[in-house]
């Protein structure tokens, strides 16, 4: 197993956690929604940003309050200065999944569309959050579909050895084993998959919360 820490950090032990007199519940409240993080998984090509998309533009339209976390668009700020290599992958979830608990704790709704490889990192970010505050969305498509679509041309170079330690070819892809939504989206519509999304939060009180 690879050393999945980027470098050993000592923090210092006068820090403290510092509570605000707003809390979470009340932006809530505020907001009429369920804060959570809907956590969109799957190799690249899949449709995870085409569908996280479409749910942003539909809770949007519901006058939900949310932001969107995009693999491509952190790569270029926040985490510009990680690379690919598996340590280098650990940090990049790590990071966005404490990005994503302030969100959580600002009241919004936030989706993040990244391939997040790992189990263990997927479910390190569950951890961050409360109970039913994380929703992993599972985005099941085959990797041979994934190639053919090969938006970026990533696939192709990766086959060519231009491109290493890339999921779903010489870099594992770990499946989550129970999503609370699994979108088999062969034959599917990035709008039919969103509105199964939509349905589920309906369903499940968060987008309706007093």
């Amino acid at each position: 197993m690879k050393n999945r820490n980027t470098q050993h950090v000592t923090q210092s032990t006068n820090i403290k956690w510092h509570p605000h007199h707003v809390t979470k519940e009340g932006r809530a409240i505020l907001k009429r929604q369920r804060p959570c993080i809907l956590w969109f998984t799957g190799l690249s090509g899949s449709g995870k940003s085409t569908i996280a998309n479409a749910v942003e533009e539909m809770l949007f339209g519901l006058g939900k309050h949310t932001y969107l976390l995009d693999g491509d668009n952190i790569r270029h700020g926040l985490n510009s200065d990680l690379g690919f290599d598996e340590a280098a992958r650990v940090e990049n979830i790590r990071r966005i999944g404490e990005v994503a608990k302030l969100f959580v704790d600002s009241g919004l709704i936030v989706l993040t569309a990244f391939i997040s490889p790992f189990r263990k990192d997927r479910e390190q970010v569950r951890r961050m959050v409360e109970e039913g505050e994380f929703i992993e969305i599972f985005v099941d498509t085959p990797l041979e579909i994934c190639e053919q679509r090969d938006p970026k041309g990533l696939y192709k170079k990766a086959r060519a050895g231009e491109i290493g330690n890339f999921t779903g070819i010489d870099s594992p892809y770990e499946a989550p084993e129970k999503p609370e939504i699994d979108l088999k989206t062969e034959g599917m519509t990035p709008l039919e998959a969103a509105q199964i999304v939509v349905t589920y939060l309906q369903s499940k009180g968060y987008l309706n919360a007093e």
